[in-house]
């Protein structure tokens, strides 16, 4: 039966906070945890399946990763890997495609030579693939093709997540285990945190709750939450929106491209949509969107109180701006939004995978790509990549995860319950959780 009072409130229902649910009520003796939800389901939003490029990202062919992080990453992503295994039914939470990254020219080919010679060490399945393994692999990438072209990848192995079933199979999981109260609350929006003598009181459309310890998982609204409550406002946030198109299904597996190093946004890349059979996604485009969830303009006021515009924020834009490889692009993007324009501008970045693509292939996915908020330090004046917490030391965590988020989300968990077990004093099964999930 459901509660009012919790050990563990977490508020967000996608695959951050759905990960440490299970972990919580798997790994400790806390009795009493929750999780609440403003939509009618599970990872409606970054984690839904259409609102991201559904991919695990292992470090391998993200050539924006040093080598440090790839390291880190690969980890955590194989905690999901020996998680996914371990179910009943794998193949809906987990595919295997073949993944690349391509290299195209004498300039990308030689950094891809150098990042295999440092890389392969600490990543043995991974391959050098010259044009003739290419061709065997994805032939619609070599078809007419003039430019020297290398590849490094693996096959093989789980590189595609369906992050909303993964979701859902943490949250029957998470219920299934005995002894403790394990509540779901959906279509339940929260109103407003506030701090209490031993604990928090939060108000719902439904009503007050109270729990002892919080950990909202809400992307964008997570530093919304945070500043209401008198934290995080060294930060401003940035949402960028993404877009794809649709092709018919020239690439067997996924097929990346390398990153600039000079944007902060994601290269170019085409994968056999998860949930799609038979259609290959390309993208994603890049948008600056004012709000803090794609196709929601409710979320527009949401965004303008979270960006609070100062010299800071907009010195950091300017700076931005001021990059050419930085400003042509985010012009480049705008172009993408304009009919007519969009899909010939769109095709001459389609055709560095795969040169034979014509005009007609290409479909706007519809309803397709997500949001990711990115943050901006204003004490530093930059842009921050990849996932922030905001760690107050008093009960309560605020989480922003953009990618890779969903790949690591196992481990952002696990850093959540340790701080809660030195907060609360809760018992963790470490022994339970390195078995299961570490080891597999």
């Amino acid at each position: 039966m459901a509660t009012d009072r919790y050990d563990v409130l977490i508020i967000g229902g996608g695959i951050s906070g759905t990960s440490l649910l299970y972990e919580l009520a798997r790994y400790t003796d806390l009795k009493h945890i929750g999780l609440i939800e403003k939509y009618r389901d599970f990872s409606l939003v970054n984690s839904a399946a259409s609102n991201n490029s559904q991919t695990l990202h292992c470090g391998d062919i993200e050539t924006n990763y040093s080598l440090e992080k790839a390291i880190k990453v690969n980890k955590a992503a194989h905690m999901l890997i020996h998680y996914a295994k371990a179910q009943q039914n794998t193949h809906a939470l987990m595919e295997v495609y073949s993944k690349m990254v391509l290299g195209v020219g004498p300039e990308e080919c030689a950094l891809l030579r150098r990042r295999f010679e440092n890389f392969t060490p600490h990543f043995p399945d991974m391959c050098l693939w010259e044009e003739k393994d290419i061709a065997r692999i994805e032939p619609a990438v070599v078809k007419g093709r003039k430019d020297e072209i290398v590849a490094i990848g693996v096959q093989n192995q789980y590189t595609a997540v369906d992050y909303y079933a993964m979701a859902h199979s943490f949250v029957r999981n998470a219920r299934r285990e005995s002894g403790k109260t394990v509540d779901i609350r959906l279509s339940e929006p929260v109103l407003r945190i506030r701090k209490q003598e031993n604990g928090y009181d939060i108000t719902t459309a439904r009503g007050n709750i109270s729990a002892k310890f919080v950990v909202v998982s809400a992307g964008g609204h997570s530093l919304l939450f945070a500043q209401n409550m008198g934290y995080g406002h060294e930060f401003s946030c940035l949402p960028v929106g993404g877009s794809y198109y649709f092709i018919p299904p020239y690439l067997r597996g996924k097929v990346y491209t390398v990153q600039n190093d000079r944007l902060p946004f994601a290269a170019i890349h085409g994968d056999p949509d998860f949930v799609a059979p038979g259609m290959t996604r390309i993208g994603p485009t890049a948008l600056l969107l004012p709000m803090l969830e794609r196709y929601n303009a409710r979320t527009i006021v949401d965004f303008l109180r979270v960006l609070k515009l100062d010299t800071s924020v907009a010195s950091v834009l300017m700076d931005l701006y001021t990059v050419p490889d930085i400003r042509n692009y985010i012009f480049k993007n705008f172009l993408f939004e304009i009919p007519y324009i969009n899909r010939r501008l769109f095709l001459k970045d389609v055709k560095k995978i795969i040169p034979s693509v014509r005009l007609e292939d290409l479909k706007f996915a519809k309803g397709f790509g997500g949001l990711r908020p990115q943050l901006i330090d204003k004490k530093k004046k930059e842009l921050l990549l990849g996932e922030a917490k905001i760690d107050t030391g008093k009960g309560i965590t605020f989480n922003m995860t953009p990618s890779p988020g969903g790949t690591v989300c196992l481990d952002n968990a696990h850093k959540d319950l340790k701080i809660i077990q030195n907060y609360l004093g809760c018992t963790f099964d470490e022994n339970r959780f390195t078995e299961e999930l570490l080891f597999g």
